[in-house]
């Protein structure tokens, strides 16, 4: 007995590993691997966004003279800090500065709100021909281009006295809803229905399963619509143009305007005045990203 059990023992000690953790090694070792031909690709494609952010900050260092004279390229000595200073002054930026946030904020807290609700009512009955029926009338419109309902929409927000921030709020939020919808749609539909039937059996009304339940879980989803909306509202330059009727309620892309002359443009200072305006967005997204990230993939994921 102590022969055989030794005999046994020296077996189980030189007796070689499974190869199935050989395998898992190596598989694990091959996921390590650069991509060297998409690393390529995302490096050459980076260029195409740091090559002109790098020309918009050397152009708005300079000095008219210094644009005139080079190529555009070479960074700008001495530095011209006072461009930054004069943009500023022309714009009203501070003014400029509340009117746009005052109007981003609003879409963004309003479509967060309809879209969400709408969508979430159209998911969970698509399988009845009405509600079927109301989500391709969403659809439909953002085959409609905004030049074609331009004039009778000044028309209109003229005659209900629209023609201000609260107006350009609902404008934001009427205008985005077919797009929201269908991304909310394809999201909740990944919702497993149980966690709403298990809290409809507690006794939970509709609004409350929805509020408590189902908003909550769109958070992913949520960052994603309310970054698309915050930068539409933010850099969008026709709508405000054709609705606002009082110059004190400018936005910053019409604050812009004003470096655009008949015969030239204050180009140094323009340039100036755009990495103003970019820097509160890019300080936005910088806080949102990954949400924004989290809410694309689960959406394709699931």
């Amino acid at each position: 007995m102590t022969t055989a059990t030794n005999v046994l023992a020296e077996a189980e000690v030189t007796a070689p590993r499974p190869r199935r953790r050989r395998r898992r090694a190596v598989e694990s070792d091959d996921t390590r691997k650069t991509n060297w031909w998409a690393t390529a690709l995302i490096a050459v494609c980076s260029l195409t966004v740091l090559i002109p952010l790098y020309l918009a900050v050397v152009v708005a260092l300079k000095s008219p003279e210094q644009l005139a004279a080079g190529n555009g390229f070479e960074w700008p000595n001495p530095v011209r800090w006072e461009n930054f200073a004069d943009a500023w002054e022309r714009t009203a930026f501070p003014q400029a500065l509340v009117n746009t946030s005052l109007i981003t904020v609003g879409s963004v807290v309003f479509t967060l709100l309809t879209s969400s609700v709408v969508a979430y009512a159209l998911a969970r009955n698509s399988h009845r021909r009405f509600f079927k029926g109301v989500f391709f009338y969403f659809l439909a419109a953002l085959f409609i281009p905004f030049p074609i309902i331009m004039l009778p929409l000044v028309k209109q927000t003229s005659l209900l006295g629209l023609d201000n921030q609260i107006g350009m709020i609902l404008l934001y939020t009427i205008f985005g809803i077919s797009l929201n919808i269908f991304i909310y749609s394809a999201y909740i539909r990944s919702i497993p229905i149980e966690l709403e039937e298990a809290a409809r059996v507690d006794g939970a009304s509709t609004w409350r399963v929805f509020w408590q339940i189902v908003f909550p879980l769109l958070t992913p989803i949520n960052a994603t619509v309310g970054i698309l909306t915050c930068v539409w509202a933010w850099n969008d330059f026709i709508m405000p143009l054709v609705v606002l009727t009082d110059p004190a309620a400018r936005t910053i892309p019409l604050a812009q305007y004003v470096f655009q002359g008949q015969y030239n443009i204050d180009t140094t200072t323009a340039f100036a005045s755009y990495l103003m305006a970019m820097a509160p967005l890019l300080i936005v997204y910088i806080f949102s990203q990954r949400w924004v990230i989290s809410g694309v993939t689960r959406g394709s994921i699931k």
